[in-house]
């Protein structure tokens, strides 16, 4: 806290503070230490990130196809892109599976992330929580394919003796994109519990302390201090799981395309966005198109993470 009478540094003296301190030595001492080790992670960005990116952008303007050279098209593939009923139609099913898997994704990790802090110190239990997540995708989806067959699947096994009838969780339009939320959110709870059982970690315990001495109960505590001091990790949990939520792929295509399926069925039900490109690129070999309606996704997702952070407050913590 400034002094009475201090006078307050002005924004051109910080400023100046700063062109100093870059100036300095000791300052062009330190970045030559740090340059050889951010060259390599920086080459590998503009070549593996920054290159494709230019290079996409260039290739949604082109008709481009695997066997001829691109040639150029200049807006038409956006504007097929905008009278596209199929693309709308994924498009609308991602939301729909987004909105499934993250909405009840978050709120199982963060259930299990407070029963982790509370019920448990076992490292092994903690552990367990996060062994779906090292399961590979297309394993977990194969597994979860053979226990929701409608004949041979131990969930329907269980729901036919108690029920007397079974569920097409993977052949019906009605049920196929609960069920693949459902599988995503099985794999990905226990990382996102984890990093939430660490921000809880983060908590002073002389918080809750004080907050019990004036009577506050455990579901008001929740409310007024867990939540909001857990804020910057839950953002960044929800920015992460709807991001991976969008590029869904590899569980829609292995879940949905058994041996009586075909990938993003029944009737393009499941037919997500990621799902679409792939096809159009490498089975219709229509890779300009397919970039562009890449490059759609690119933006909804710039714009849906810049919004959340706006939002969600992201870069500010209640803890001071």
């Amino acid at each position: 806290m400034l002094l009475t009478g201090t006078p307050r540094p002005t924004t051109a003296s910080r400023k100046q503070v700063r062109k100093d301190t870059w100036r300095s030595p000791e300052h062009r001492k330190d970045w030559r230490v740090a340059l050889p080790f951010l060259l390599p992670a920086t080459v590998g960005f503009i070549f593996f990130a920054v290159y494709p990116v230019l290079r996409g952008i260039y290739l949604s303007f082109t008709n481009f196809r695997i066997l001829s050279p691109p040639t150029w098209t200049g807006l038409a593939n956006y504007r097929e892109l905008l009278h596209d009923s199929v693309f709308w139609g994924s498009l609308r099913v991602t939301v729909y599976f987004v909105v499934l898997s993250v909405g009840i994704g978050i709120l199982i990790s963060l259930v299990t992330a407070v029963i982790l802090q509370r019920l448990t110190k076992s490292t092994v239990i903690r552990g367990l929580v996060i062994l779906p997540f090292l399961i590979s995708s297309v394993v977990a989806a194969l597994v979860w394919q053979l226990m929701l067959d409608p004949e041979l699947g131990i969930v329907n096994i269980v729901l036919k003796s108690l029920t007397g009838h079974s569920i097409l969780f993977l052949g019906s339009s009605t049920w196929v994109i609960p069920s693949v939320a459902f599988i995503s959110v099985w794999k990905s709870m226990g990382y996102n519990a984890i990093l939430i059982f660490a921000g809880l970690q983060t908590i002073p315990g002389d918080i809750y302390e004080a907050a019990r001495i004036d009577g506050a109960g455990e579901i008001r505590m929740f409310r007024k201090l867990t939540l909001p001091l857990l804020r910057p990790i839950m953002a960044m949990v929800v920015i992460l799981t709807v991001i991976s939520a969008f590029q869904v792929f590899d569980i829609v295509a292995v879940a949905t395309g058994g041996p009586q399926g075909t990938p993003g069925g029944p009737a393009n039900a499941s037919n997500v966005l990621p799902l679409y490109i792939y096809n159009t690129g490498f089975g219709e070999f229509d890779f300009g198109y397919a970039v562009t309606m890449s490059m759609a996704l690119f933006v909804m997702l710039l714009a849906i993470t810049f919004t959340q952070m706006r939002l969600l407050r992201a870069n500010q913590s209640d803890l001071g």
